[in-house]
């Protein structure tokens, strides 16, 4: 063992006590990590940490600002970031708007690029900018895919930001995000990723990216609790970026209480809004710490095996799936298609099998926590559901 440490070689988790850690598996095969993380007992107990903190102190802002910049130090470092390049939100669409009505949109560059994989929050807030002299392009999905080259058309002199989906919610597809964000940087173009649904499966960071702007929240892979988001924004591009959309926390001084003037903060902080969630603040270090001590490495070796064994159980059994075969083109969800989704989902509800479903897909979407008896216990149900799968 020692020797494996020194050459660098580290051992692998063992999952079986991290699995312990998260107390849904007493009862329930839980694959739906792409909905909501599993609640593990640390995340539990900060939460429980927060109501004694009120019992005990009733209110105390010098330490829920000290989480609150704790919190944008973890975030930082699952991106590869500065902490000052990074916002803590109150969701990734929180992030989103405040980049939005940062940007200004005149003849020069008016066009926003997005994709078909983009989460309804995304396509949402960037179709609302035509309103104010946008014009969104949307790159489509074909044969079931979209390559990076299938941007090259759509992104030109006149794009002033592509704003993509990592992995679409729809089923589980991955974009080639580096390869993306070289088209928009050659063209001069600003480039956001939505990695809602990839942080927290696999190592990601922004330099190497080559990415401008990410957004993300901590439900999902990443363990904590809804409420809490983060926007990463480039040192380069912050003080040149003023948001409209704003509030109290994004100021240069939180505490100047001044009612007389817009002084938004240096760094990234004035990409925030209002008063901080701070309880669920406390759950998302909680979940990032957990993230942290297992490595994204482990996590997306772990995550790989898993779907692959989905992908082929699937195949072998005859059922569609609309994920793309190639591990590098998808997520940690893979996607089998059912002629009534919903339906299916409560089906395997009934069998104490938690999934989710989307675009009449069912979305099965595995964790470092889960195993390869989850996996078996769920086909073992799908093979008594054939009549709902396509």
């Amino acid at each position: 063992m020692q020797d494996e440490v020194e050459r660098g070689v580290h051992p692998e988790p063992d999952w079986a006590a991290l699995r312990a850690r998260f107390p849904v598996f007493e009862n329930k095969t839980y694959i739906n990590s792409c909905s909501y993380g599993a609640l593990a007992v640390e995340v539990q107990a900060a939460v429980q940490r927060y109501l004694q903190d009120r019992l005990e102190q009733g209110c105390d802002w010098n330490y829920w600002v000290e989480r609150n910049e704790s919190a944008r130090g973890a975030m930082a470092r699952l991106l590869g970031a500065k902490p000052d390049e990074i916002a803590v939100t109150t969701s990734a669409s929180a992030g989103i708007n405040a980049i939005a009505s940062a940007l200004r949109f005149d003849e020069g560059r008016r066009k926003i690029v997005i994709s078909d994989y983009e989460f309804p929050t995304d396509a949402q807030i960037w179709y609302a900018q035509e309103l104010r002299g946008a014009e969104v392009v949307r790159v489509p999905e074909k044969d079931g895919y979209i390559p990076a080259e299938s941007f090259a058309d759509a992104i030109d002199e006149q794009t002033k930001i592509v704003a993509v989906a990592q992995v679409c919610f729809r089923n589980g597809a991955r974009l080639d995000i580096p390869a993306i964000a070289k088209l928009a940087r050659e063209r001069g173009a600003l480039m956001m990723v939505d990695g809602y649904q990839g942080f927290g499966t696999m190592p990601f960071d922004v330099r190497a990216a080559n990415v401008d702007f990410a957004v993300g929240g901590c439900v999902k892979y990443l363990l904590g609790t809804a409420g809490v988001g983060f926007l990463y924004a480039r040192d380069e591009l912050i003080e040149s970026l003023v948001p409209t959309v704003t509030g109290w926390f994004a100021q240069e001084d939180i505490f100047a209480m001044d009612t007389t003037r817009y002084n938004p903060a240096h760094s990234a902080r004035r990409f925030e809004a209002g008063t901080p969630p701070v309880v669920n603040i406390y759950a998302a270090i909680a979940g990032l710490d957990i993230v942290d001590e297992v490595g994204l490495p482990a996590i997306q070796r772990r995550i790989g095996g898993l779907t692959d064994q989905i992908k082929t159980r699937a195949r072998e059994a005859g059922y569609t799936v609309v994920t793309p075969t190639d591990p590098g083109r998808h997520g940690a969800m893979i996607a089998i298609r059912s002629h009534d989704a919903p339906a299916l989902v409560a089906r395997l509800a009934e069998q104490d099998i938690v999934t989710s479903d989307r675009d009449n897909n069912l979305r099965v979407s595995p964790h470092f926590y889960n195993n390869e008896q989850d996996i078996e216990r769920l086909f073992e149900v799908l093979h008594g559901q054939r009549d709902l799968l396509a």
